[in-house]
C-alpha cells in the first residue's frame, strides 16, 4: 500500500491567505481507519455545514496508516470543501495533533476521535469560551456533572481510576483527561506545544497538566458519549505508558524541583556556616552563608523550577530574590537569638539544626514569593507563535514550489 501514498505530506490549507480567517480547526487523528473514516468525516462535515456559527476547517491527520486510509482521506479532501489531509510517516496520536496544530493558523485548534463517540452538539459549547476569550483550554468531560455516558464497566473503572491517580499524584482539578474531545486557543498552543514531550496517548494528559501549571484557564463541557465497541486501543500498554508519564510529570513538578534545589541549598548553607562560624561568629556566618546560597538558589529556581531562560529581567529578579533572602535572614537570625538566649553554650551542631529548621519554616514563604512575585511576570510572558513542526513545515515549503 505504501507505493500508493503521495511523495510528500498532503497538508496545505486550501487557501493559505484565508487561513488566518478560520475560527476553528477540527483535527481528526486516524490510524488504519479505512472503514470508519468516510462515514465519520462526512457526518462531521454535514454538521459543521449546517449552521455552525464560526468558520471552520477539518484536518484528517493520518499518522502512518498502512491500509487505504490515506486514499480515503485524499478523496474526501478533494470532494468536500474545507477538508484537508495531513499525512505523517510516524505513528502517534500526540504527534498527529502536534503537527496539525502547529501548521494551522485558526484561532481555536481542536480535535475529536474519528469514531465521533462524543455528541457533536458539544462542539459549540467547547469552542465558544475560547473564541470569546473566557478560557484558554476546553475539554469534554465524561465524568463532570451533567454528562451522559454509555460504556462498559471495565472502561468506566479504568477511566475513573486513572483520573483518581492524576488527582492524587499531580493535584489536578480537571475531571477527565482522556476524553478525545478538546480544544485550545492559538496562544495556549504556542505556550504548551514546545513543553509537551509525549507524542502518544499521554499527550492529552500532559497538555492539561502543563496548562494548569502555567495558570491557563481550563473550561469543562459535560458531554454525551457512547463507547465505540470497535476500539482497537491496547488498554494495558496505554495504561502502562500513561503511568510512566504521570511519574515523569510528578517528578518534574515545580514543587518537586523547588524541593530538590532547596535540599542542595540547605546542604551548601550548612557547610558554609560551619566553615565561616569561627572567623565571623554565628551571626556573621549565618548572614554570609545565606547571602551566597540565596544567589545560587534564586538562579537555580529561575531556570529549573520556573523555566525562565535568557537574561531579560534577571537583575530585577535577583533584586526581588534579595528581598526574599532578607525575610529568611530575619527568621534565621531570630532563631539564633532565641537559641543563644535559652542555651548560651549551644554547640555548632545545635546552631546548624536550629538554622535549618528556621530555614525550612521560611521555605514556604520563599516558594510563594518566587512563584507569585519574583518570576510571575516572566512565566506569563506570551509566546509569539508556534514554530511549525518539521513535517508540516516541509509540506508547506514543498507545496509552494
Amino acid at each position: 500500500m505504501d507505493h500508493l501514498l503521495p511523495a510528500r505530506p498532503a497538508w496545505r490549507p486550501p487557501d493559505a491567505d484565508a487561513d488566518a480567517h478560520v475560527d476553528v480547526c477540527v483535527v481528526v487523528p486516524v490510524y488504519d481507519e479505512q472503514a470508519a473514516l468516510e462515514r465519520s468525516i462526512r457526518r462531521l462535515h454535514a454538521f459543521l455545514s449546517d449552521g455552525f456559527p464560526f468558520t471552520w476547517r477539518i484536518v484528517v491527520a493520518d499518522n502512518a496508516s498502512t491500509d487505504a486510509t490515506p486514499l480515503v482521506a485524499r478523496r474526501l479532501a478533494a470532494q468536500l470543501p474545507g477538508v484537508v489531509h495531513l499525512r505523517l510517516e510516524r505513528k502517534g496520536r500526540g504527534l498527529a495533533l502536534r503537527e496539525a496544530w502547529s501548521a494551522g493558523d485558526a484561532r481555536v485548534l481542536s480535535y475529536m476521535d474519528v469514531d465521533l463517540s462524543t455528541d457533536l452538539r458539544a462542539l459549540l459549547p467547547l469552542v465558544a469560551p475560547l473564541l470569546s476569550g473566557h478560557s484558554d483550554v476546553a475539554i469534554g468531560s465524561r465524568l463532570a456533572h451533567g454528562a451522559h455516558v454509555v460504556r462498559g464497566p471495565k472502561r468506566e473503572l479504568i477511566s475513573r481510576s486513572y483520573n483518581t491517580i492524576l488527582h492524587a499524584a499531580l493535584r489536578v482539578r480537571f475531571t477527565d483527561a482522556q476524553c478525545g474531545f478538546k480544544a485550545v486557543t492559538r496562544e495556549a498552543a504556542a505556550r504548551l506545544l514546545p513543553q509537551i514531550r509525549d507524542d502518544g496517548w499521554f499527550f492529552d494528559t500532559e497538555l492539561l497538566v502543563l496548562a494548569g501549571r502555567d495558570g491557563l484557564r481550563i473550561h469543562e463541557v459535560p458531554v454525551d458519549w457512547v463507547d465505540d465497541p470497535d476500539s482497537r486501543v491496547d488498554i494495558v500498554h496505554t495504561a502502562v505508558e500513561d503511568l510512566k508519564g504521570v511519574a515523569r510529570l510528578a517528578f518534574a513538578a515545580p514543587i518537586v524541583r523547588f524541593a530538590a534545589v532547596g535540599v542542595l541549598s540547605t546542604i551548601a548553607y550548612a557547610l558554609l556556616f560551619l566553615a565561616l562560624r569561627g572567623p565571623l561568629g554565628a551571626g556573621g556566618a549565618n548572614a554570609l552563608a545565606l547571602a551566597l546560597t540565596a544567589v545560587a538558589n534564586t538562579a537555580a529556581n529561575r531556570r529549573l523550577t520556573f523555566g525562565v531562560q535568557g537574561r531579560t529581567g534577571v537583575l530585577r529578579q535577583h533584586a526581588a530574590g534579595a528581598i526574599v533572602f532578607a525575610i529568611t535572614l530575619g527568621l534565621t537570625a531570630g532563631a539564633l537569638d532565641v537559641l543563644h538566649a535559652v542555651a548560651p553554650g549551644a554547640s555548632r551542631i545545635a546552631e546548624v539544626a536550629v538554622l535549618v529548621v528556621a530555614g525550612l519554616a521560611a521555605t514556604v514563604t520563599r516558594y510563594v514569593a518566587l512563584k507569585t512575585w519574583v518570576f510571575a511576570a516572566a512565566r506569563r510572558a506570551p509566546v509569539a507563535a508556534v514554530a511549525p513542526a518539521p513535517v508540516a513545515a516541509r509540506a508547506r515549503a514543498e507545496a509552494r514550489g
